[in-house]
C-alpha cells in the first residue's frame, strides 16, 4: 500500500498478500495448517472462547472499549475549561493522548490509517494548548501549518466553530441560528425536533439554548496561528443559488437571525424554560442523556447558561457521568468513550458462545441472560411520540438509555436470549413477547426499520447550515432491517406479513454487484454479512440468486492472505470498496454470509479460517486497530474493541456446526 504525503494511505491498496501478516509481531505463527481447516478452527475456537468468558463482568455484562477520535478528549477539557473545572491532572492525561495520536504530518485523523481531518485537528490543537503546549514546539507548529493550508478555522464544521465562539475565538454571529421555539413545532411541522434524529435532537435542544445566550468564556490565549488570514479570521461563506435547496436553506439562515433581534421575549423566555424542562426529563438515572457523549456535555453548558450552578444535582449527576466515559490507561492517559457499547457487546458475547458450543445452560450464558432480561426498557420514550400507543419492550445500546432503546439491539437481544436455557422460562417469554410486539410496531412504511424511530426520513434536517456533520436523519438500513428479520424468522414469524415486507425490502437494496450497504459497520462487508444469513432465515434456499450474488461478490473481494477488509473511505470512494487491510471482524462478517449460503467446504471459507487462526495472538484475541463500526458513515467512525472477539467466534462456531447458529425456538 502506498502512503501519501501526509501519512495515509491514499492510494487503494491491493489485495493484502499472506506474508505481509505472517510473523507480524503478536501474532502467532506455525499454527498446525496442515492439519486442515477443522483442527484450526477447533483449537482456535478453544482459545478465543476462553479468552471472551475470562473477560465477562461479574453482573454478567461484556463491554470493550469504544474508540472513536480526539475530539472527545478535546472537547472534554473545553467543557472543564469553560466551567472553570479543569485540573492539571485531567488535562496532562488527556494531553498525553491526544499527543500519542498525532500523524507523522502534525495532524489528526478520525480513524486508525485516515486521513488528517481540518476540525480534527484543530479541536486537538486548542487542547494541547490549555495543556501548556506552546504553539512554536515542532508538532504544534506543523499542525497549525497543515490547518491554516487546509482553510484555517473556517473551513471547520459549525460544531468546532460553536467550541471556538465559547471563548471568543469565533464570532457567534457568524455561525447559523437555531432558536429555542422550535421546541414549539408541532411533530407534523417541517423541521420539528422529532424529525432529527434522536442523537441530533439529543444535540440540538440544548444547543438553542447555548445559541440563544451566545455566552463568552474569556480565552486564554490567543487563536491567530489557526486563521488562514489574521487580518480577516470569519471570512463570508459564498452564497449559494437561491433556486437551490442550499441556497433556501441559507436565506432560511437569515431570516432567523433577523428574527433573532425581534423575537418577543416572553416567547424566549418560555422557550428556553420549555428546553431546560425537556432536557432535564431525558436524563438518565446515571445522569448521562441518551448513554452518549456529546448530548451530555451541551446539556450540561445549557442548564449551566440557564442558571443551574454546578452543584445542582442535574448538573453534578451529569459531570459525574462524563468521568465514567474515562477510560485509564497504563501509560498514564486518558481517553473518552462517546459512549459505552454493553448490552451490545453481551448479546453479541452470548450469540458467539454459544454458537462456539456452551452448552444453554452453561452459568456465563445464564448470567448474561439475567443481566439483559433486568435493562429491558418497560417504560415509553421519545419513540412513542410516533408510536404513542404501542407497548414498550426494546433494549438500548448503553447501560442508562431508557428514552432511546433500539431495534438493532432489541433483536440481537432476543437472538441471544433464544440461545440460554434460562431457570425462568415464563419470565424469558414475557420479555421476548413485549420484545416482537414493539420491534413490530416500530416498522416504517417502506417495510423495514430505522435504528430508533419510525418514518425518521425527513429530507430537510440535512440542509440546515447547522447541521453539516454526520447524519441527523435515521432512516431505514439494510443491517438493521436484517438483523430484524432473522429474530422474527427464528421466532415464529418467518411468514408474518412484516417480515414478508421486511424481505422484499431487503431483496430491493441490494447492489448491482450483490452486496449491501453498512450503516453501522463498515461497510459492504458488513451489510453483507448480516442480511445473508436474515435471507436464509427467512426461508430463501442458498440457490436464491440474491444469495448466489452475494456469495460471488465475496468471494471476488477476499484478499491474497485469505481475509476480508474495508477502509472507511468506501463510504465515498467506490474504489474502496471490500479493498483494505484484512481485519478479524471483516472477516467473521464475509464468513458467516459464506457459510450461511451454505459454502462451509469451499475454498475461499478455508482460506478465511485459515487467517483467524494464523493471527490470533498468544492470549486468543486478535489485534485490530482498524475502524470497523460507525456512528456517522464516514463523519463519526468506531472501533469496537470486542468485535475483535465476538464475530470471530460466531463465525469459527458455526464452521465447526455445519454453518448454523442455534438460531430460535423455532429453527
Amino acid at each position: 500500500m502506498t502512503a501519501t504525503a501526509d501519512g495515509s494511505t491514499g492510494a487503494v491498496p491491493p489485495r493484502v498478500r499472506a506474508e505481509e501478516r505472517d510473523g507480524a509481531p503478536g501474532i502467532r505463527t506455525g499454527t498446525g495448517e496442515q492439519d486442515g481447516p477443522r483442527a484450526l478452527a477447533e483449537r482456535t475456537s478453544a482459545r478465543a472462547v476462553e479468552h471472551l468468558l475470562v473477560r465477562q463482568h461479574d453482573e454478567g455484562w461484556w463491554k470493550g472499549d469504544l474508540e472513536t477520535n480526539v475530539t472527545m478528549d478535546a472537547e472534554d477539557l473545553l467543557l472543564r475549561e469553560f466551567l472553570g473545572i479543569r485540573d492539571e491532572h485531567t488535562t496532562a492525561a488527556a494531553a498525553r493522548f491526544i499527543r500519542s495520536e498525532q500523524r507523522p504530518d502534525g495532524t489528526w485523523a478520525t480513524f486508525h490509517g485516515g486521513p488528517g481531518e481540518l476540525s480534527t485537528t484543530i479541536e486537538a490543537y486548542v487542547a494541547l494548548r490549555l495543556a501548556g503546549d506552546e504553539p512554536d514546539a515542532p508538532h504544534m507548529a506543523a499542525a497549525s501549518a497543515w490547518v491554516r493550508e487546509h482553510g484555517g478555522v473556517a473551513g471547520s464544521r459549525v460544531f468546532t466553530r460553536i467550541w471556538l465562539a465559547l471563548f471568543g475565538w469565533w464570532r457567534w454571529a457568524d455561525l447559523p441560528e437555531l432558536p429555542p421555539e422550535i421546541i414549539y413545532f408541532p411533530k407534523w411541522f417541517p423541521l420539528n425536533i422529532y424529525d432529527f434524529g434522536c442523537w441530533a435532537r439529543q444535540t440540538i435542544v440544548p444547543l438553542t439554548v447555548v445559541s440563544a445566550h451566545r455566552p463568552v468564556h474569556p480565552a486564554p490565549f490567543a487563536l491567530e496561528e489557526l486563521h488562514r488570514d489574521p487580518a480577516c479570521p470569519n471570512p463570508p461563506r459564498p452564497r449559494a443559488a437561491a433556486n437551490t435547496w442550499d441556497g433556501v436553506f441559507q436565506r432560511l439562515d437569515a431570516a432567523l437571525h433577523t428574527y433573532r433581534r425581534f423575537a418577543v421575549r416572553r416567547l424566549r423566555r418560555a422557550a428556553l424554560r420549555d428546553a431546560s424542562r425537556w432536557i432535564i426529563e431525558r436524563q438518565e438515572n446515571d445522569g448521562c442523556w441518551g448513554g452518549i457523549q456529546p448530548p451530555a456535555v451541551y446539556s450540561i453548558i445549557a442548564l449551566w447558561l440557564l442558571g443551574y450552578d454546578l452543584d445542582h444535582p442535574v448538573i453534578r449527576a451529569g459531570l459525574e457521568s462524563l468521568d465514567r466515559f474515562a477510560v485509564w490507561r497504563d501509560d498514564g492517559s486518558r481517553m473518552i468513550e462517546a459512549c459505552q457499547s454493553p448490552v451490545w457487546d453481551t448479546c453479541l458475547a452470548t450469540i458467539a458462545l454459544a454458537d462456539a458450543g456452551l452448552p444453554e445452560d452453561h452459568p456465563a450464558l445464564v448470567k448474561a441472560a439475567d443481566w439483559m432480561l433486568g435493562e429491558q426498557v418497560v417504560r415509553p420514550g421519545d419513540w412513542s411520540v410516533r408510536r404513542p400507543g404501542l407497548p414498550p419492550g426494546g433494549w438500548a445500546f448503553e447501560f442508562h438509555n431508557d428514552n432511546y432503546p433500539d431495534i438493532d439491539d432489541t433483536a440481537e437481544v432476543v437472538l441471544a436470549l433464544n440461545r440460554v436455557r434460562h431457570a425462568d422460562p415464563v419470565r424469558v417469554d414475557g420479555a421476548l413477547r413485549r420484545a416482537i410486539r414493539w420491534t413490530l410496531g416500530m416498522q416504517s412504511r417502506n417495510g423495514a426499520w430505522g435504528a430508533f424511530d419510525v418514518d425518521n426520513t425527513s429530507p430537510f434536517p440535512n440542509r440546515l447550515p447547522f447541521c453539516d456533520f454526520g447524519e441527523v436523519i435515521d432512516p431505514p438500513s439494510a443491517d438493521v432491517t436484517a438483523h430484524v428479520v432473522e429474530m422474527l424468522s427464528h421466532n415464529g414469524h418467518r411468514n408474518h406479513p412484516a417480515n414478508r415486507r421486511a424481505l422484499a425490502w431487503l431483496l430491493s437494496e441490494q447492489e448491482e454487484n450483490g452486496a449491501w450497504f453498512g450503516r453501522w459497520g463498515v461497510n459492504y462487508l458488513y451489510g453483507t454479512g448480516s442480511v445473508v444469513p436474515a435471507l436464509v432465515a427467512a426461508g430463501l434456499p442458498a440457490s436464491h440468486s440474491s444469495v448466489r450474488r452475494a456469495v460471488s461478490w465475496l468471494e471476488s473481494v477476499q484478499n491474497e492472505d485469505g481475509g476480508w477488509g474495508e477502509d472507511l473511505r468506501s463510504y465515498r470512494d467506490p474504489e474502496w470498496i471490500a479493498r483494505g487491510e484484512s481485519t478479524a471482524s471483516q472477516t467473521a462478517w464475509a464468513l458467516l454470509a459464506l457459510l450461511a449460503a451454505g459454502e462451509r467446504n469451499t475454498k475461499a471459507v478455508e482460506r478465511g479460517i485459515g487467517f483467524l487462526a494464523r493471527t490470533q495472538r498468544e492470549d486468543g484475541a486478535w489485534d485490530e486497530p482498524y475502524f470497523t463500526g460507525t456512528g456517522f458513515p464516514w463523519d463519526f467512525s468506531i472501533n469496537y474493541h470486542l468485535y475483535r472477539m465476538v464475530f470471530p467466534v460466531t463465525a469459527l462456531g458455526r464452521y465447526l456446526r455445519d454453518g448454523v447458529g442455534r438460531g430460535g425456538r423455532d429453527s
